[in-house]
């Protein structure tokens, strides 16, 4: 295979992967952001945290926390949050939120956003960390 041909691949390649960023909405239709790969960005298009496998970064590269199984747990170790199957909890027990499908829904289930194609775990991120 030519340079070119290389070259014009990588650039298909690259313009996909753009094309298929996930993306969060508020309760309003409103852009919150978007996800490429492991990487969030805002609505604005600012880098704004990245996840490496279960801990979760911000844009100046700090640990802000990590996901262990079904416990987060914060920047300095302790657990902040569990994930019940859908549900989310704080450490005290206290319903946060819950997701269903691609909607997000507070603790009191009023939904506060939307996910297009994100997976479980990222729209977990993004609430816990991102919100």
């Amino acid at each position: 295979m030519s340079k070119s041909a290389i070259a014009a691949l990588l650039i298909v390649l690259w313009m996909m992967s753009a094309a298929f960023a996930q993306r969060m909405y508020d309760s309003t239709g409103r852009s919150l952001g978007r996800v490429e790969a492991e990487r969030f960005y805002s609505a604005s298009g600012q880098f704004i945290g990245r996840v490496d496998g279960e801990r979760v970064y911000d844009n100046a590269g700090r640990q802000l926390g990590r996901i262990d199984a079904n416990r987060v747990y914060n920047a300095s170790g302790s657990q902040t949050g569990r994930i019940d199957g859908d549900r989310l909890y704080s450490a005290s027990g206290m319903q946060l939120g819950r997701i269903d499908g691609d909607r997000l829904y507070d603790g009191s289930g009023r939904q506060i956003g939307r996910a297009d194609g994100l997976r479980r775990m990222q729209m977990i991120v993004f609430f816990y960390f991102f919100m």
